[in-house]
């Protein structure tokens, strides 16, 4: 009951900072991160001719055993990758101390990941992600998230 308050708090503070064109997908990760098992976004872009900002949303607990988090993200349209990065994000200062925002165990902090993009096409996408750390099964990761943030012209 507890994790259930605590996710709602930070989704509503997440949604509350955002503009009423921009998208949130968030999957529940299960504290149990297996380094094959993709995590999949899957959205509509209506607007390609408008640049989008998107950031992954990460939340972790005191059982992630790292200070960063390495991702492998790529962006297909109609199955077929169009774009694919390596990605290295810092979760916590040198003392250890968490970078994120949150009440109790749950940090949650949003990380850039392409600024002023611009989709070839309208159509489908999907973002997928798969953790690139030397664990093959990764705790403490509860929930990965992206949030597609529209730029106005």
């Amino acid at each position: 009951m507890l994790r259930f308050i605590v996710v709602f708090i930070l989704f509503l503070s997440v949604s509350s900072c955002q503009n009423g064109d921009d998208q949130v997908l968030m999957k529940e990760v299960g504290n149990q991160w297996k380094k094959k098992t993709a995590q999949t976004f899957d959205f509509d872009v209506k607007d390609a001719q408008n640049q989008k900002n998107l950031m992954f949303v990460v939340r972790n607990n005191n059982d992630y055993p790292y200070s960063n988090l390495r991702l492998i993200a790529s962006i297909e349209q109609n199955k077929k990758n169009i774009s694919t990065d390596t990605l290295n994000f810092i979760l916590a200062k040198p003392n250890g101390e968490w970078i994120g925002t949150g009440f109790g165990d749950t940090k949650e902090i949003i990380f850039q990941y392409k600024l002023n993009y611009k989709f070839p096409k309208n159509g489908k996408y999907s973002v997928k992600v798969v953790q690139a750390m030397r664990k093959d099964i990764l705790p403490g990761i509860e929930d990965l998230g992206i949030k597609i943030q529209n730029l106005k012209p």
